[in-house]
């Protein structure tokens, strides 16, 4: 497949390139497009056999469910059956990185689903997005525009490296503000949500919002060998480079300290923080932003392990990020990335 690479800078200077778009998306085929969480595989989120081609584009298994994404809040009720919880969720936190999923209507394919009677909604903020699905006039079903398990893209370099040759066309947005993928929601009840995948909306924002939030143990823990997911990157192996992937906990000047003594006796890049540049040597160093920047840490991250992984180290460590805050979500995507592998120091 000979895959069209298109960059938007203005999406109303080039409604005609986002129209092309919108249409081969409503023809069956894939447009891997920027959104302000990572970069999006879109296909025709109604459509069962273009959500076929976006898992054998991402290698990805088909139990995964797909997450679809409309242009305003309200068009959810075409899709899912909304309610007050919702609308509420909705008011507060969309358009943005925030994705609920609700049951669906019969208009969405199991395929999109996983199998699974639900279905995950979300509207983004980012304007390349925001036309696209406009334009597109369906809902656009659109996983991270990687390989399967790989980490997720943040800009459009990372897209073209992963899936040219797999889709039909590319728009670069440039790179994305946020750097990790929406947070999840599973609408409980009456004024009652589980937190399924941390992001940019916190546990704490959502305290705010509706009156009781669970935590799924899946959120900092393996899922169960025979359960379900029932949101994406639930289950498998994810954001995850080629080289293993090893997380250090213990006091901040101990761990730097292991990290100093690593790099004398191994092949070992470092995703460290700025504050320890002075005392580690220059090789393979990957710094992720300051100690309590949670935001510029989750912006580099999925960048900054794919460049470690490009390197001949044998190994990749890491800090283990706080599980507050926007800490949780880099947990939660780390430990995923590390297979769940901890080292204290």
């Amino acid at each position: 497949m000979n895959t069209q690479v298109i960059q938007i800078s203005d999406p109303i200077l080039q409604k005609s390139d986002l129209s092309r778009a919108a249409e081969i998306i409503r023809a069956g085929g894939l447009v891997a497009f920027p959104t302000e969480t990572v970069y999006g595989l879109g296909g025709d989120g109604t459509d069962d056999s273009a959500a076929k081609k976006i898992y054998a584009a991402k290698g990805r298994p088909s139990d995964n469910p797909l997450i679809i994404h409309v242009a305003a809040p309200e068009d959810a009720d075409r899709y899912a059956v909304v309610n007050a919880t919702y609308r509420r969720l909705a008011k507060a936190f969309m358009p943005g990185p925030l994705t609920v999923i609700l049951q669906k209507r019969e208009i969405v394919p199991k395929s999109v689903t996983g199998g699974l009677d639900t279905v995950a909604v979300r509207c983004p903020s980012h304007p390349v997005a925001h036309a696209l699905i406009a334009l597109a006039g369906v809902p656009i079903a659109a996983p991270s525009a990687n390989l399967s398990g790989k980490p997720s893209p943040t800009c459009a370099a990372h897209v073209i490296a992963d899936l040219s040759g797999r889709v039909d066309m590319i728009l670069d947005g440039g790179d994305c503000e946020i750097g990790l993928e929406s947070t999840i929601v599973k609408v409980d009840g009456e004024d009652e949500i589980t937190l399924l995948r941390p992001g940019g909306i916190t546990y704490d924002a959502l305290c705010m919002v509706v009156s009781k939030v669970n935590i799924a143990p899946a959120v900092t823990h393996a899922l169960a060998q025979n359960e379900h997911p029932l949101s994406p990157g639930m289950k498998y192996r994810h954001y995850a480079p080629n080289i293993p992937v090893v997380l250090l906990s213990g006091e901040s000047k101990k761990v730097t300290a292991f990290l100093a003594n690593e790099q004398k006796t191994k092949k070992c890049a470092l995703l460290c923080y700025e504050e320890e540049l002075p005392f580690l040597r220059a090789d393979r160093l990957f710094p992720v932003g300051k100690r309590d920047d949670l935001a510029a840490q989750a912006q580099t991250l999925f960048r900054l392990l794919r460049e470690a992984d490009r390197t001949d180290a044998e190994i990749i460590y890491a800090h283990l990020p706080p599980e507050t805050g926007l800490g949780l979500a880099l947990y939660n995507r780390m430990i995923r990335a590390a297979a769940h592998t901890i080292k204290e120091v």
